[in-house]
């Protein structure tokens, strides 16, 4: 993508414009950002998702049982007959990977890395229904897909922020209102991590949040010293060789944290090591057990269906993402990781990005012993398969 070219979805901002302004900055209200937007999902067909046992739905009923109630799906059919007329709003998480029409919008993100996408999470919500002022770690596209949504942002938070009292919802105790808008269908609101902001529904109302994936230094520390430490020996240990002797025995002296940091440099500036962590850590699906592939595929039967015109799709729930190092190539899928040739640069970028793969566009690849096995591989594992199935 061109970098350069101003997009309605940015206001007709560049990608550039507004990676250098506004990402991780400052809040962004883009009018009309998709023109004429219709829902590819109505209320009853995300209200059907929050039936089903794999997908993850909330309900906040902000005068249930309690005040700012939470209830966990998966939901009775008749439960929601019996929710008031007000006040109340339907979370459905990761509705791209259930919904083809609804994975197709994230093609107008494709100016920032699609292995930063986390989901697209829709709420509907009655008339005033909300989930209270809060903020969150990472970064939100907010798109109106149905009704109008009053939006008020306010003060930059911090995990100091004082919050109400609650078991399930962060829900803050101040809020401290900078500005307000009312989005309409096709209306979008980026927002950085950590900008307070409040969706009130002004009538029955959906909305689409695009997320993206922000690990926490905790995170980053706790998975990468996991994945460390499975490539080290007992026998690598402190040492201290050429030790001076101890003026004081009960005293830890500096050399010995000097000793220290040089053993965890060692290993955790292993570029190797941290690019597959991370890699694979960024691809980890969030419903790792519907990337399943079946239990076995002959590379001769898998090549001959293709001949025969099959079509090769990725699995909804699968993420893909590639690398170089040095002179190789690393593909991760779906939290794996594999090294490959550099000849194989051009088929990684079309297995990551083509909405297909079918015997016009991969070609001579499939002439390719490396090519054709990393294919097959593919739909082995699950992150691919065919398009029938």
């Amino acid at each position: 993508m061109n970098s350069d070219i101003p997009l309605q979805l940015l206001g007709g901002l560049t990608a550039r414009e507004f990676l250098r302004d506004y990402w991780q900055k400052k809040p962004l209200l883009i009018r009309q950002a998709i023109p004429d937007f219709e829902s590819p999902i109505d209320a009853d067909e995300l209200a059907g998702l929050a039936l089903e046992e794999e997908v993850e739905s909330r309900l906040v009923i902000e005068h249930g049982e309690r005040p700012w109630e939470l209830r966990r799906g998966p939901f009775a059919e008749d439960e929601f007959s019996k929710l008031p007329e007000r006040e109340w709003t339907l979370l459905v998480q990761a509705v791209d990977q259930f919904v083809p029409e609804v994975s197709e919008l994230l093609e107008n993100f494709r100016f920032l890395p699609s292995w930063r996408v986390d989901d697209v999470m829709i709420s509907f919500a009655a008339p005033g229904g909300s989930v209270g002022p809060h903020f969150d770690n990472y970064d939100v596209f907010l798109l109106q897909g149905h009704g109008k949504r009053n939006w008020k942002i306010g003060q930059m938070c911090d995990s100091e922020s004082p919050l109400l009292q609650h078991a399930d919802l962060r829900i803050l105790a101040e809020f401290h209102e900078t500005e307000e808008w009312v989005l309409e269908p096709g209306d979008m609101l980026y927002l950085p991590p950590r900008l307070a902001h409040c969706g009130v529904a002004v009538d029955n109302c959906m909305t689409y949040s695009v997320g993206f994936r922000a690990p926490s230094a905790a995170e980053v520390l706790t998975h990468f010293t996991d994945f460390l430490s499975q490539f080290l020996t007992d026998e690598e240990r402190y040492t201290d060789a050429d030790a001076k002797p101890a003026a004081d025995p009960h005293q830890i002296q500096h050399d010995a944290l000097d000793r220290l940091k040089s053993l965890l440099a060692e290993h955790m500036s292993d570029e190797r090591l941290l690019l597959t962590w991370f890699g694979q850590y960024m691809t980890e699906p969030r419903y790792p057990e519907l990337v399943v592939g079946p239990e076995d595929v002959e590379e001769e039967d898998f090549l001959a269906a293709l001949q025969d015109g099959a079509v090769l799709i990725r699995n909804p729930s699968a993420r893909l993402a590639w690398s170089e190092v040095d002179d190789d190539l690393l593909l991760f899928a779906s939290g794996q990781s594999r090294y490959l040739p550099g000849k194989l640069r051009e088929l990684l970028k079309l297995i990551c990005a083509a909405d297909a793969l079918h015997t016009d566009n991969l070609g001579e690849w499939l002439n390719d012993e490396d090519g054709s096995g990393l294919l097959c591989e593919l739909v082995k594992q699950g992150s691919l398969g065919f398009a029938d199935e």
